[in-house]
């Protein structure tokens, strides 16, 4: 009698990122797997779409390093501990251009050389506001700036540690935001308003 080799059973965390990788969302929706609950968002408005272009606009004329600005890529992160990796999407992820992280990478790329990633409130701002803001600092992605449109804030989120960024310099619209190196520029807000 020969013996039989038996798989292990899955864990809660592998069925529920199984689930979500196989999930099928409408176009334009976007789904994202936060420390352990599965989010789906509809698509944005256009002042959302207002906001980055402002932003990505400045960011190419006057940044000191050229960077590259991708919206909707996915960004693999570590996870709470007992949870799958959070599979998040940011509204832009940028990196140094002459990194070139983007060219050839998945649907899901890991966070290495991400510089700052960009959020916009939407329809679930808490998911903005908290979830997402420790993934990020989960990954220790340098920056994260959060535009954040009910509370007409600006708030740069910088030096990532044990889960959170430990620091947070929140400006109202109109207000220039400074952004450190590699950007080394005013953010001007002005047209937030």
């Amino acid at each position: 009698m020969t013996a039989m080799a038996h798989e292990p059973m899955p864990t809660q965390e592998d069925i529920l990122l199984e689930g979500f990788l196989a999930l099928e969302t409408p176009t334009g929706f976007r789904a994202e797997l936060i420390e352990g609950e599965i989010v789906v968002t509809p698509p944005t408005d256009g002042d959302h779409e207002d906001y980055l272009d402002i932003m990505n606009e400045q960011v190419r004329a006057q940044s000191a390093t050229r960077m590259q600005i991708a919206s909707g890529k996915g960004l693999k992160l570590p996870g709470l501990e007992s949870q799958p990796e959070d599979h998040v999407i940011p509204d832009a992820t940028l990196a140094p251009r002459a990194l070139r992280i983007f060219r050839g990478a998945g649907p899901w790329m890991p966070s290495d050389g991400v510089t700052m990633v960009v959020e916009v409130t939407s329809t679930r701002p808490r998911n903005d506001r908290e979830g997402k803001r420790r993934a990020y600092a989960r990954a220790a992605i340098p920056l994260h700036l959060l535009v954040d449109r009910d509370k007409s804030t600006v708030t740069l989120f910088s030096d990532p540690k044990d889960g959170d960024y430990r620091e947070a310099h929140c400006l109202p619209f109109g207000k220039p935001l400074p952004l450190p190196a590699p950007f080394s520029f005013d953010l001007d807000t002005t047209d937030f308003l």
